[in-house]
């Protein structure tokens, strides 16, 4: 496993048109979560919000999207056109990425991470 400082690291690693993907993933995770950390965590680009929001990682035929069980549970019915397991989506680099699926589970996972900062300050 390579050893990334940061998620600019991990993408300048890439072929130009990975990089561009990438690129849009990181764009729209920051848009759903805004005040979220990014840091390198398993080898991945990995956003944080009062604990793990998701990770995504390139593989040798998809790009894996990681929003924890929670986020896979609450979109099963939305993953129906993609493979996916218990903590795992994978978007193939041959198909059109799902960037508004991205959005919305990083968003819900944004919102279930503040809720559960909220429940523990009380």
């Amino acid at each position: 496993m390579n050893s990334f400082s940061d998620i600019d690291q991990y993408i300048a690693g890439f072929p130009p048109e990975i990089r561009s993907l990438l690129h849009a993933i990181r764009a729209t995770i920051r848009k759903a979560a805004p005040e979220a950390g990014e840091k390198i965590s398993y080898g991945m680009p990995t956003f944080v919000h009062n604990g793990l929001l998701v990770h995504f990682a390139v593989n040798k035929n998809h790009i894996g999207f990681y929003p924890a069980p929670s986020g896979i549970e609450a979109f099963r019915d939305k993953l129906s056109g993609w493979k996916f397991s218990k903590g795992a989506i994978q978007f193939p680099l041959n198909k059109e990425i799902p960037y508004h699926l991205i959005e919305e589970i990083t968003a819900f996972r944004y919102a279930e991470n503040s809720e559960k900062k909220q429940k523990k300050d009380h």
